[in-house]
């Protein structure tokens, strides 16, 4: 009896060992990726399949259907600031990023639904805007299905789908200008002001010049040796037409970055000078 239990014992062990989960890598693998953009930032999580050597756009990604935009799980965007898209405001929060492709032209529809992963589990009544988009044919073979955030500015975004021999992609927008505008009024009520980065908006953006001069100077009052506040006054100078401002301005940026020891301010500066 106990050799008995003795060999069942060892048998159940083996079995145990063998039943163990075995873990191999993912045949399609997760991406999320995150992208500061505006005030806010967007993430994107995806799965990426391959080619394989297979043909994907009309065979085994059929054309004119709902597709998740991936393998294994549904496509999310997350917006953590309001943002645009086909000239709808979307609400900060997480959506779904569904397609129908097309063999020239598709749509993408942003949902509010999570979990779609096959046609059958699409509802229209769920969308929150659709967008349509050209595809453009490439020359060379993509292996892998990407998505990317392209052309990145201020205000506007391109996501982009690249796969196989297709591109594709559709704009994301923002409105920054407001937000930063009533930021920058209730900031100058403070007790410490943020003078520099104020002024160097406002030069950016061709807002009032004049009024950036006027920050700008009060921020190299309290810094006279920041060699990158003394160029945004030169350029500010230069903006406004006043070349011998600037070119005063841009001589004490040489100054200060050799001082400084920052080469890139120095050359900066010289082709400012250079230019006048």
């Amino acid at each position: 009896m106990k050799q008995m239990l003795m060999a069942s014992a060892i048998l159940f062990t083996g079995f145990g060992v063998q039943a163990q989960a075995l873990k191999t890598p993912a045949p399609s693998s997760t991406q999320v990726l995150k992208q500061d953009f505006g005030l806010g930032n967007i993430e994107l999580s995806y799965s990426r399949p391959s080619v394989k050597g297979r043909k994907i756009f009309g065979d085994v990604v059929p054309f004119g259907k709902v597709w998740r935009t991936g393998a294994n799980q549904a496509t999310t965007l997350t917006f953590s600031d309001e943002v645009s898209i086909g000239g709808v405001a979307i609400k900060p929060g997480k959506y779904g990023m569904i397609t129908i492709p097309g063999a020239t032209e598709w749509t993408f529809i942003i949902t509010k639904d999570l979990n779609v992963t096959s046609p059958s589990a699409y509802k229209q009544e769920n969308d929150v805007v659709r967008v349509k988009a050209p595809s453009y044919p490439m020359p060379m073979n993509v292996e892998t299905f990407t998505l990317s955030f392209d052309d990145v500015t201020n205000t506007s975004i391109s996501l982009a789908m690249i796969w196989e021999k297709t591109y594709v992609s559709f704009p994301i927008t923002t409105d920054v200008d407001k937000k930063v505008m009533a930021q920058i009024e209730q900031a100058m009520k403070a007790d410490t002001r943020p003078y520099f980065n104020a002024a160097a908006y406002y030069y950016d953006n061709n807002k009032d010049l004049a009024q950036a001069k006027i920050w700008v100077d009060k921020a190299i009052e309290s810094n006279p040796d920041a060699y990158w506040m003394t160029l945004l006054k030169a350029r500010i100078h230069n903006k406004m037409g006043d070349k011998a401002g600037a070119k005063a301005m841009a001589q004490k940026t040489v100054e200060l970055a050799t001082k400084g020891k920052n080469d890139d301010y120095i050359k900066m500066a010289s082709e400012l000078l250079s230019s006048l």
